[in-house]
């Protein structure tokens, strides 16, 4: 048998003590489908005297993770830190130079600085490995890369965040509102402290910018993805989804449009009204899913757990194990599958010719004449009303809502709706709007 892969570890949270009771418990049959053993020889944390229920004491300890990437008796660093910039991106670069190939679980990273760590690595003739920076223990990236690579991917979506789907699907088994299900996710650890990144889409953007550069060969434009959370959904809004055939799931979608004659790249993380009889509908609780639509294989699925120490640790290993059989991604390393210098630049395509369905919640004062005056935007914006319910709403007095489902048109017609009646005296809060998703 070859000698072992040689690893250095950065980071001992949940997914970092996962990956080394994973290697630690399958050893065997990881060196048996490596073709060599996989060893730990060094890790580093910010505190090195906190009980993580492992025993570290086989491995040296690094105090400066960052020089980790220097030592004679390491082949590839496993970067489990976290954050786009600071210490996890100064580790990787060194690694890189130092010929170490890299695993990271670090989405924020790659969404950021991924075209650039992969030109690195590229030239280093190392690998750059980031299965579990998407969907957790799902194996979407390989399938792209490997499974789908001849294929021309027509179009990419699907649930990339397990916080908001745990959140929605709660509030829609519970009839309870966000505030308090966002609580409970808390305390059962599935959202963090300060759960922005997540409720706010921000995560689900990260993940949808990374699978759009290997789905469509494009380069990684994060920037230029549409993002909505879900915090301003309320349980009225889960209950008449439902009353309507629907159920809302925050939804990352991304595809090519050459509307204009110019190959433009469409990427948006919004929640979505679902129908019930699709794939996605019935995805519940913290799991992820993706589908993806070649134009040979057909729509293709991937689901499973996007997050936990097993099931990412999974995905970590999963990359060693690649490394380990010396795959580098491509004769000379292509982690995007692409070489980095043959990637297009696709401008961002607009969303305002897009056609589609919409559900748009108002929130009015209960009052004559309002619903003339939101049908008369309508009507002068152009957009078609297929369905409209005026509800009172128990916990603010006075107050109404107002549901209406539009017929398929433009999505500039209900952009020149909102704006006409922007500053009406007459809506307590700015409208809520939702796609409908299509097939």
């Amino acid at each position: 048998m070859a000698k072992p892969l040689r690893i250095a570890l950065a980071g001992l949270g949940t997914v970092g003590a996962g990956v080394i009771r994973l290697i630690e418990t399958n050893a065997s049959l990881i060196a048996r489908r490596a073709g060599r053993t996989i060893e730990i020889t060094a890790v580093s944390a910010r505190d090195r005297h906190k009980d993580r229920g492992i025993d570290l004491s086989g491995y040296a300890w690094e105090d400066d993770m960052t020089a980790m990437a220097a030592r004679d008796d390491v082949d590839a660093v496993v970067e489990l830190v976290g954050g786009a910039d600071g210490p996890a991106l100064t580790l990787a670069r060194n690694a890189i130079a130092h010929g170490k190939s890299l695993v990271t679980a670090n989405k924020a990273m790659i969404a950021h600085h991924g075209l650039e760590l992969a030109a690195l690595s590229e030239q280093a003739r190392v690998a750059l490995k980031f299965e579990a920076a998407v969907a957790g223990g799902i194996p979407v990236i390989k399938g792209l890369r490997e499974g789908a690579a001849a294929n021309a991917i027509e179009r990419l979506y699907g649930i990339l965040n397990g916080t908001c789907n745990f959140i929605l699907s709660t509030m829609e088994d519970t009839g309870r509102d966000f505030a308090d299900v966002l609580a409970e996710a808390q305390a059962k650890g599935y959202a963090e402290a300060d759960p922005g990144f997540d409720i706010e889409g921000t995560d689900a953007a990260h993940k949808l910018a990374i699978l759009s550069a290997i789905a469509f060969g494009t380069r990684i434009d994060f920037a230029s993805v549409e993002t909505a959370g879900i915090a301003r959904i309320l349980a009225a809004d889960i209950a008449q989804a439902d009353a309507l055939g629907y159920v809302i799931r925050l939804i990352g979608i991304a595809e090519t449009d050459a509307a204009d004659g110019t190959n433009r790249l469409f990427q948006r993380v919004q929640p979505y009204l679902v129908p019930f009889d699709h794939p996605l509908a019935h995805v519940d609780g913290a799991t992820n899913a993706v589908v993806a639509e070649g134009n040979f294989s057909g729509r293709l699925l991937f689901q499973g757990a996007g997050a936990g120490d097993g099931p990412t640790a999974s995905a970590v290993v999963a990359d060693l194990i690649d490394i380990a059989r010396g795959d580098l991604g491509g004769e000379a390393g292509a982690p995007f599958s692409i070489q980095v210098a043959e990637m297009e630049a696709m401008p961002p395509a607009p969303s305002g010719h897009r056609l589609g369905r919409a559900y748009i919640r108002f929130v009015v004062a209960d009052r004559p004449g309002v619903l003339a005056e939101i049908t008369a935007a309508m009507r002068d914006a152009g957009v078609s009303i297929e369905s409209l319910i005026q509800k009172g709403r128990a916990e603010t007095e006075g107050d109404v809502l107002v549901v209406m489902v539009t017929h398929e048109g433009p999505e500039s017609g209900v952009r020149e709706a909102l704006r006409l009646l922007d500053g009406s005296a007459s809506l307590k809060e700015a409208p809520l709007v939702m796609q409908i998703l299509g097939d």
